[in-house]
């Protein structure tokens, strides 16, 4: 074991064991679930989709429609935004409070968007590396 800690796993399944090794099993099938779990829990806890308490069905939908483009928004902001910075995998809560809940000033010019923010944020460099990222991709209708 060397100092390494094992962390023994045990799966009970009706699956032959000829059609997949425990390894494969674990690794490529039940872990895969659980993470997709993940993705489902965060977005009901992180993009409130489980407020659906509004007095008719079609506000409901409206509203988990809503929650799932920012979902997908926040996702595509991860992989494509966040890409080789300290962010890349952090959760969408965790994204939301340390890059987009932040205090800065917005001025519109005909030529340019200015983002000012404070001198005391301390993800600036992230927020940085954000824009630089977005600007290398364009978005096309």
């Amino acid at each position: 074991m060397d100092g390494e800690r094992r962390h023994p796993r045990f799966v009970v399944t009706s699956l032959p064991p000829e059609r997949l090794d425990a390894r494969a099993l674990y690794e490529d099938f039940y872990c895969a679930r659980g993470d997709m779990e993940n993705r489902i829990k965060e977005q009901q806890l992180d993009m409130f989709a489980d407020r659906t308490s509004t007095a008719t069905m079609r506000a409901n939908q409206l509203r988990l429609y809503l929650s799932s483009a920012a979902y997908i928004l926040m996702h595509a902001l991860r992989r494509l935004g966040l890409k080789d910075t300290d962010l890349a995998h952090a959760q969408c809560q965790t994204i939301r409070l340390k890059l987009l809940k932040i205090g800065a000033q917005i001025r519109v010019t005909v030529r340019n968007i200015w983002i000012s923010l404070g001198c005391g944020y301390p993800y600036a460099d992230t927020f940085a590396a954000v824009v630089r990222n977005s600007s290398s991709f364009a978005l096309r209708c």
